[in-house]
């Protein structure tokens, strides 16, 4: 192969979707290719191109009109346009993972005069100059090269074999965005052979046994001896084929021989009747976040109604898995604020492992988030030993990325107080000291003070169920910047400790009076589309020019934010309970204030954006860096580069629809 072949093959083998084919399509492709040059003011496509072809562009700058002569793009190095030959096959339009302006760099270039066109085909190219029978279908946008341009170009004809042989370079071209967003977030997650196991695995797959069973209405001692017999830690309690409840050996100690009980009583004395269960076929990841949560040490597993069988922790040792159930059991332990420190020091570890293992952004969330929530109820445990118990019922609560299950490792904290009405002045005194040992322990182990004091210590957020009424109706009815500037934080509000249900009525509420008043939606609307994606006219980048994050962008702030926003506008719209976002969209999907497509399409374009912000930060971890938001576009390949455009395309066009919809412009 000559060096110019070799040079198209290079170049070829960097961007998408020619990177895909294998090694041995790769060395013939660029005997298919014709190498054109145009001077700058030469029209595209070519007008001395008969047949139809692909375009690579690869130096140069072409801009592009549509049929009534308006800028709608602009193609830079390692752009595709294969407009007339989607056209010519199938009649689809552009816009898909090949069409113009995809994968390149959206660099913007200056204009200049016109000139003529000159072919310098490679004479080594047998498919020079060939012309087929059939007329040029004509594109659907066309324009003009406003730099000296060089091109490959292969016809049509090739480009349908080449998508016949290789499967996989066909789907590049897909137009569908669900599609294409869904097979990227799928190879960003691939995990590696070594450390993806639970990222494969089914839950039904980690079973080693068939269940051990027996009646809720055997004694005590029958329990034990067949627990002992088994050599088993936990026992699942059958009645008439349903699952009534478990029995573990913690069961045994404190239930039964720490109280004095009998072991002659019935063992659902001291079962454990509220469960737990996850589906068989739920991924062995999912199963262990499911154990983190909820801090259990078994799981057990079903088939519809049927029980096949029981998860432990053990099972999870066997895959080398991530630490974070481990993690969790340690922090209940844990005695003291210096113990939770040391764990905490380790939630970085946890992000890092869990992307390598090919966790999403999503998976990464609940995970953090879990060890957070364990060590906030650990802190609240621990300042009610010192202080007492308190003087009326109280719910904590956590706000923004906390609430939602979507936090990284060490995120700023979000949290308020909710108190029973019947509390005096006096009782102040002693939440005031209860949230500041959880707020100063929080601090103390890493997750910051809320720069803007939305905490509990904080007296405007330390309240009554009363007081929180008033303010949610002030909110909601009369809509100002202070609650816009708030929403993101209290209309995500879950409750993690509660044990009296007050934050059940409260929720209720802000969901009834948010449903259907569209005044306050139009001004929620109008704030959610202030975080525009980080996208130019020209599909290029907008960066941050100067300062420590010159040539970046804030891919949380400009990325998944714009979607955290419209799925709480979609949520409450509708009066969804749901506070995580994916399980907004979800949810939002079925009603009428969002389409299942573009539900689906959110969701992939969070999950995919949310997993590259991750991702990211894990590589900063791991050189000892100090994990932050701001990503170069240099940082990613081609095709990542591409399939985020895609999805900052979508989130500006949900935006639009949303701001039409509610006119929200009038509000911004």
């Amino acid at each position: 192969m000559d060096v110019e072949l070799i040079e198209i093959q290079e170049f070829l083998a960097k961007h998408p979707p020619f990177e895909q084919l294998p090694t041995e399509a790769l060395e013939q492709l660029p005997r298919q290719f014709t190498v054109r040059y145009l001077k700058r003011g030469s029209a595209f496509p070519p007008a001395d191109d008969q047949a139809a072809h692909l375009y690579i562009l690869r130096r140069g700058a072409i801009e592009l009109r549509d049929a009534e002569g308006e800028l709608v793009g602009k193609l830079a190095e390692g752009d595709l346009f294969s407009d007339v030959c989607l056209s010519g096959v199938d009649g689809s339009d552009t816009g898909g993972g090949g069409s113009a302006g995809s994968g390149g760099s959206g660099s913007e270039s200056n204009t200049g005069n016109s000139s003529e066109s000159k072919d310098s085909s490679d004479p080594s190219n047998n498919n020079a100059g060939k012309r087929t029978g059939k007329p040029k279908p004509k594109p659907k946008l066309s324009g003009e090269t406003v730099e000296d341009s060089l091109l490959y170009s292969m016809t049509c004809a090739h480009f349908e074999q080449l998508g016949s042989a290789h499967p996989e370079f066909a789907e590049y071209f897909d137009g569908s965005t669900t599609t294409r967003l869904r097979k990227a977030l799928d190879a960003f997650t691939e995990p590696t052979a070594a450390t993806g196991g639970l990222m494969t695995v089914s839950a039904r797959d980690l079973l080693r046994r068939t269940p051990i069973k027996a009646s809720p209405d055997i004694s005590i001692r029958e329990a034990a001896r067949i627990m002992s017999d088994e050599r088993v830690s936990a026992l699942l309690l059958m009645k008439d084929e349903r699952l009534s409840g478990i029995i573990t050996d913690r069961d045994l100690r404190n239930r039964c021989v720490a109280t004095g009980l009998s072991t002659e009583q019935p063992v659902r004395e001291i079962m454990t009747a509220t469960l737990s269960t996850i589906d068989a076929d739920a991924l062995g990841f999912e199963a262990l976040l499911q154990m983190t949560r909820l801090n259990v040490h078994h799981l057990p597993v079903v088939d519809g109604k049927r029980l096949l069988g029981m998860l432990s922790t053990s099972d999870f040792m066997r895959f080398q898995s991530t630490s974070g159930v481990y993690l969790v059991g340690d922090i209940h332990k844990a005695e003291s604020v210096a113990a939770l420190e040391a764990i905490s020091d380790k939630v970085p570890e946890l992000q890092v492992q869990l992307i390598s293992s090919g966790a999403t952004g999503g998976h990464v969330g609940q995970a953090v988030s879990a060890i957070t929530d364990a060590i906030t109820k650990r802190l609240l445990e621990l300042a009610e030993a010192e202080l007492g118990p308190p003087p009326v019922p109280y719910a904590w609560l956590v706000g923004g990325s906390q609430a939602r299950r979507e936090q990284s490792s060490h995120s700023d904290q979000d949290n308020a107080l909710l108190i029973a009405d019947n509390m005096s002045k006096d009782d102040d005194h002693y939440f005031r000291q209860l949230a500041e040992r959880v707020n100063d322990g929080l601090n103390a182990c890493g997750y910051i003070y809320c720069p803007g004091e939305v905490m509990a210590k904080t007296a405007n957020w330390r309240q009554p169920l009363a007081t929180w009424q008033q303010y949610f109706e002030h909110w909601i009815k009369r809509p100002d910047p202070k609650a816009l500037m708030l929403a993101s934080v209290f209309f995500d509000l879950r409750a993690l400790h509660d044990p009296t249900g007050l934050f059940d009525g409260l929720h209720e509420l802000v969901l009834e009076l948010s449903r259907d008043n569209r005044i306050f939606i139009a001004y929620m609307a109008a704030n959610a589309i202030k975080h525009r994606p980080p996208l130019g006219f020209f599909r290029n980048f907008v960066l941050i020019h100067g300062g420590d994050h010159n040539q970046t962008f804030d891919i949380k702030h400009r990325g998944t934010v714009p979607i955290i926003d419209l799925a709480r506008v979609y949520a409450l719209s509708s009066g969804l309970a749901p506070i995580n976002t994916i399980e907004r969209l979800e949810a939002a999907s079925e009603t009428a204030a969002l389409s299942h497509d573009g539900g689906a399409n959110l969701i992939d374009a969070f999950e995919l954006i949310n997993t590259l912000r991750i991702r990211h930060q894990a590589s900063q971890l791991r050189n000892g860096e100090k994990a932050d938001n701001f990503l170069a576009p240099e940082q990613l390949s081609p095709l990542e580069r591409g399939h985020l455009k895609d999805a900052f395309l979508l989130i500006d066009r949900m935006q639009e629809t949303l701001g039409q919809r509610y006119q929200a412009g009038r509000f911004g």
